[in-house]
């Protein structure tokens, strides 16, 4: 349980409608990943957390919003990335009724994180990875509960579906508001940086980040949101976007187009590097082309991140594909 004798931050909210508000989850810089509380009849839901430096956030999100933490019924993970479920363990000690609602390939790794905080260290470095993440807490087992494809669960009443949808990992789910015809997309639907918003809309990218970025999963699993006609996605890089069936398009294109150079760079001298520089090219163009109220400069700045990792994705699916 939290030390009540600390006194909480001041979140940074975003109200939205039907009782939905982003947390800036703090995570790297403000505006980068948000966790978003669905709110119902007096019951809460949390979909996705950020990290553990987060959860003094989410706590103080809720106290701004009139609630205790026993009235938070789900801790709801798109997946275990630890910018997404790195705070979970945390949190969920601080929720004392709160069920958190894993993918059956994700589960194992959130109730014993060993595996997950040991490959993670082995990317980011020891100094890092704390600096970042921290201590990675365990889940009760009997805390956890494992989703199926297609089950319903109820908020107070509020109907979500399940959807798995592999793409960006294998053990990706996504929340299907269906009385709002909303989703919480976690990273399927890609990132969309407020900053970046121009007259013409958000301005959107895929995540083909290592290590089971997979295009024609990624396009499946789109395609498959469609279908349920959805006004808004929640996203955690950042939070609400419209105007869902010109975002996809795009999307789709991108998946296609960033296919495309990677395999155009398999035999480069230096692939990594080459890929880079086309995907940054691409999204140059793809930016100025819908307005983008940023210098070049700016723009760089904030998807430095997802250029690098999406390299690596793709780097990391030519090793790992079928020839």
């Amino acid at each position: 349980m939290r030390d009540e004798t600390v006194p909480l931050p001041t979140p940074r909210l975003l109200h939205h409608p039907d009782g939905i508000t982003a947390v800036d989850a703090e995570y790297l810089h403000p505006g980068h990943a948000a966790a978003h509380l669905v709110r119902h009849d007096g019951r809460a839901a949390f979909v996705d957390v950020g990290t553990n430096h987060s959860v003094p956030y989410l706590l103080a999100a809720l106290a701004a919003l009139g609630l205790r933490p026993e009235a938070v019924d789900y801790v709801l993970l798109t997946h275990v990335h630890l910018d997404h479920a790195g705070g979970a363990g945390q949190l969920m000690r601080a929720l004392p009724n709160a069920v958190c609602v894993l993918h059956p390939r994700g589960a194992p790794h959130m109730i014993d994180p060993t595996r997950l905080t040991a490959g993670s260290r082995a990317v980011y470095g020891p100094e890092r990875f704390e600096r970042l993440y921290g201590q990675i807490e365990p889940i009760a087992a009997e805390r956890v509960h494992v989703t199926h494809d297609g089950e319903r669960l109820s908020l107070a009443g509020r109907p979500f579906e399940i959807l798995h949808t592999p793409g960006h990992a294998l053990h990706h789910q996504v929340f299907v508001d269906l009385a709002h015809r909303c989703m919480f997309t976690g990273d399927t639907f890609g990132i969309s940086y407020r900053e970046l918003d121009s007259p013409a809309g958000a301005f959107i990218t895929p995540t083909t980040t290592p290590t089971q970025f997979d295009p024609a999963q990624m396009r499946a699993s789109i395609e498959r949101l469609l279908g349920y006609a959805p006004e808004a996605m929640y996203l955690m890089h950042y939070s609400r976007v419209t105007g869902v069936p010109r975002l996809a398009q795009s999307l789709l294109q991108q998946i296609e187009d960033l296919e495309r150079i990677a395999r155009a760079s398999a035999n480069a001298p230096d692939r990594h590097g080459a890929i880079q520089a086309a995907m940054w090219q691409l999204w140059r163009e793809l930016a100025l082309r819908h307005g983008c109220p940023v210098s070049e400069t700016r723009l760089a700045e904030l998807l430095a991140g997802d250029l690098e990792l999406n390299t690596q994705g793709l780097v990391h699916w030519l090793d790992t594909r079928a020839t």
